[in-house]
This record gives C-alpha cells, structure tokens and sequence, in this order.
C-alpha cells in the first residue's frame, strides 16, 4: 500500500506539473484505456455481478477528472491533493460501517483519524490554498468516496481483481477523454504531440496504484485500507516542497509525521 501511495503520487505530480492540467487529464485518461486495450483479449470480463458498480465507476471518472483537473488549475498540488485524499477516508469509514458492518476497532479508528488529520493538516501548510481550490478538493473527495466503496464492491463480486481493473481502466477513461476531444481537439491534439508520454506515464503510475489498492480492500476492511492508501500525501507534500518548490517543508514534515503515527496505529 506504500508503494501504492507513491505510485499515486508520483502520478498527480505529473499532472500538476503540466501547463494545462484539463489536457493532461485527458491523456491520462485516453492512455488508460489504450494501454487496457491488449489486455482485455487475454483477461476475462469480470463476473456479471460487478458490472453495475463499473457502470458507477464509469460515470463518476467523469467528475472525478473534471474536478480533480480544476482543483489542480486554482491551486497548488500541496494544497488540493491532501484535501482530496484526507477527506475521502472518513467518509468511506462511516459509508463502510453503515452499509457493510465493517466495524473497525478503536485503534484502527485511531489511526484513520490521525492519518486524516494528518492529511488534512498538510493542505493547510503554505500557498496555493484559494477557496475555489479547497471547494473543487471537496467536491474531488466525495467522488473519490463513492467510487472508492463501488469499486470495493465491484472488485469483490469480480472473480478476480485483475479483471476489474483492467475492464474500469478501458473503459473509465473514453467518455471524459472524447469529451475534452469534442469541446478542444485541436489543442489535444497538438499537447498530445508534445506531452503524450505524460499521459502513458500517469496513466501507468495510475493503474497500477488502483489495482494494488483493490487488491488489498478484497482482504483487509475497505476503511483501513482507504486511510492507509492516503499516505501517498506524504509523498506529494516532499514532491510539492522539494521538486514544484512549494516551500514549507518544516511544517510539512511536522503534518507527515502525525500520517506515520496514523499507519502505525493502523498495523497494531
């Protein structure tokens, strides 16, 4: 789940430090579905029960890129990415027990709090936090909440998590991609030119953090693994800091560790 957390950082790193962040999300998401191509000759369709929550999967993406490319376009990728990423966990924790009776003990609640508290915290440290920032972030964390527990379902009822990842990444990507191909084409085109490794780089960095984390929430409580996975502020605050030069890395460093002391809470 660490390597997840890096992976998923690196990614919206580079996103971020692309000129337009609404055309590189459109490679990213294009990229997905053509590197998923291949794969779906040799790997089965997910069993048809899963197949509604890749349909929600599908259709929430759609906001999930549109909200996530705004907040990166009004703010700092230290700011946005620990509100996205901090808010969602709480949200599944309570959507989880309510619906699933994934009841967590009071040192795994520890945890999800101090690591949510800990996230938070860092989207508070520095610049870059304007309120059209912080408002695309919440809306990105209550997208990122609902595809989080469909996806956990999904992959659950699939008969194997590598058909689920592979059949939502090809299809996840197409209707938010045409959907920047039809209102800027002509600028997709001529970014895609330039920037296209971008987009085969995210979308890589991307799905195989999501298939790791999938992966862990069919053998762990989908709550735990959610906070765990947002470790990968972390990694974006020492990214934002120290490569975008979003300063404050003191501060920073102060909100990570209350993050670590979340984990170790989590793994007692």
């Amino acid at each position: 789940m660490l390597g997840a957390a890096l992976l998923h950082a690196s990614w919206n790193a580079l996103l971020k430090s692309g000129a337009d962040p609404l055309l590189d999300t459109a490679l990213v998401a294009l990229s997905g579905s053509a590197l998923c191509l291949p794969l779906i000759v040799f790997i089965a369709p997910p069993a048809a029960a899963s197949w509604p929550y890749i349909a929600i999967s599908v259709t929430v993406h759609i906001g999930y890129y549109a909200t996530l490319a705004a907040a990166y376009r009004a703010g700092d990728l230290s700011h946005g990415y620990p509100i996205m990423r901090g808010t969602a966990p709480l949200l599944v924790a309570v959507g989880t027990m309510g619906m699933f009776g994934e009841a967590l003990s009071a040192t795994a609640w520890a945890g999800v709090l101090l690591i949510c508290a800990g996230v938070l915290s860092l989207g508070m440290v520095g610049g870059g936090a304007t309120r059209k920032a912080t408002m695309w972030a919440l809306v990105n964390a209550f997208i990122i909440a609902v595809y989080t527990v469909s996806d956990a379902i999904g992959a659950r009822v699939s008969g194997g998590v590598e058909r689920y990842v592979v059949w939502v990444f090809f299809l996840m990507g197409l209707p938010f991609g045409l959907i920047v191909v039809a209102l800027r084409r002509g600028e997709l085109v001529r970014h895609a030119a330039r920037y296209w490794w971008r987009g085969l780089g995210g979308a890589a960095l991307s799905g195989l953090a999501y298939a790791i984390v999938l992966w862990a929430m069919m053998r762990a409580p989908i709550a735990a693994v959610s906070a765990l996975r947002e470790t990968s502020v972390v990694f974006a605050a020492l990214i934002g800091a120290w490569l975008l030069k979003e300063g404050r890395i003191a501060r920073r460093l102060a909100s990570a560790l209350v993050v670590v002391a979340g984990v170790v809470a989590l793994r007692l």
